[in-house]
């Protein structure tokens, strides 16, 4: 899975472009969320659009995002149980625009809108739920009631993904895009050299929250200034925890 330093500076930095975007102008019916520590995992709260069986019903999902996007396409799951064609039983999305039509042009908007338009036009011609493509081309009524019976036991209002995190974090992407840039690598090679691990690096591995700046030998004497960092740890995991 990839992370925010092993993508490439000039993609770290449109990806906080498009996310703040669509925190502060979200597509209609789509709430969109992230995890501090991952930013190549996109989550999404879907609206069941009005007049199909998905319809009442909040659908989240998740986009993936390969180490060369976006010369490769993410890839789409649905998290929450969904009785569709195109979504296979494990939560994979079928759709012609995560595979054969991707153009490294498209932005995360016009998937998450195509997405979106899947629950209000299957195609049961490329299936990967074969039950229930089968029976939208032969029982419409039938594959409808079910439709509506999935959505109304596991499509439930979940907790809402939080208002302006992306806005927040688009900061620690910043920060993760000079970890990227040739002059702080030079200066991580000078300051680590006949460092020896201390416990404070080795607790951070698996962390949920955002980056945690390297320090230098010297400020790691300063014994307020790692107070002041370990307060600041501690309130950007409880900011991370509330966002997922």
């Amino acid at each position: 899975m990839a992370t925010n330093e092993n993508l490439p500076p000039n993609v770290i930095k449109q990806l906080a472009k498009e996310l703040k975007n669509l925190d502060e102008t979200p597509p209609e019916g789509i709430k969109v969320g992230v995890n501090d520590d991952d930013f190549t995992t996109i989550f999404a709260d879907i609206d069941g659009p009005a007049g199909t069986p998905y319809e009442n019903g909040v659908f989240r999902m998740k986009l993936i995002l390969s180490s060369d996007f976006p010369y490769s396409p993410p890839k789409g799951y649905f998290l929450t149980k969904i009785f569709h064609p195109n979504i296979s039983n494990a939560g994979e999305i079928c759709v012609n625009t995560l595979k054969k039509d991707w153009n490294p042009t498209l932005g995360l908007r016009h998937v998450l809108l195509v997405i979106r338009c899947l629950l209000i036009e299957p195609f049961p011609e490329s299936a990967l739920n074969e039950q229930a493509g089968k029976m939208l081309l032969e029982n419409y009524e039938e594959y409808a009631r079910l439709a509506r019976l999935y959505t109304g036991i596991h499509a439930k209002p979940k907790s809402k993904l939080k208002q302006g995190a992306i806005s927040e974090s688009t900061t620690a992407l910043n920060v993760a895009d000079q970890k990227n840039t040739p002059a702080h690598k030079a200066e991580m090679k000078t300051s680590s050299v006949g460092a020896a691990p201390t416990p404070s690096t080795a607790s951070n591995k698996g962390h949920v929250g955002p980056p945690v700046a390297y320090e230098s030998a010297a400020v790691k004497k300063d014994g307020a200034f790692k107070a002041q960092v370990e307060k600041k740890k501690i309130d950007a995991r409880k900011k991370s925890l509330k966002r997922l």
